[in-house]
């Protein structure tokens, strides 16, 4: 499951629709809306994307996570548009027979996610705003 979605994420439902009872660990990231950020106070967040080429991005990190680590299956949700703190932006569920492996993927996925996929953000301060570049 790959997506990008302008609606709130349902990180306990992507949960569920991964798990298989072969599964030994279903480890779970959620990016989550801070209120601070380069020292500034944030009031919310915006993101924009190419959305078809960050989709086939979002769906080559996937097959690069389960090509590399010894996982069963690997979903991944990112939200578009405006967010308010403590809304989850992303989301990654990684299923696998092994902890270690799921861990290991997960981190590589969010960490390649910002590198490569076409996504940008905006952050919204009290005095002003700007766009981010390069590690979101």
């Amino acid at each position: 499951m790959f997506g990008l979605t302008r609606e709130p994420i349902d990180t306990a439902r992507i949960a569920r629709s991964l798990q298989r009872p072969e599964d030994g660990a279903l480890v779970v990231f959620e990016g989550i809306v801070r209120n601070n950020a380069r020292d500034k106070a944030v009031r919310f967040l915006e993101y924009e994307a190419y959305e078809s080429m960050a989709l086939k991005k979002l769906e080559e990190v996937g097959a690069m996570a389960r090509s590399r680590f010894d996982i069963r299956d690997i979903a991944i949700v990112h939200r578009l548009g405006h967010m308010e703190i403590g809304e989850a932006s992303t989301v990654i569920v990684v299923a696998s027979a092994h902890r270690g492996a799921a861990f290991e993927a997960c981190r590589f996925a969010i960490d390649t996610i910002k590198e490569i996929v076409p996504i940008w953000k905006k952050e919204f301060y009290t005095d002003g705003e700007v766009w981010i570049e390069g590690a979101r």
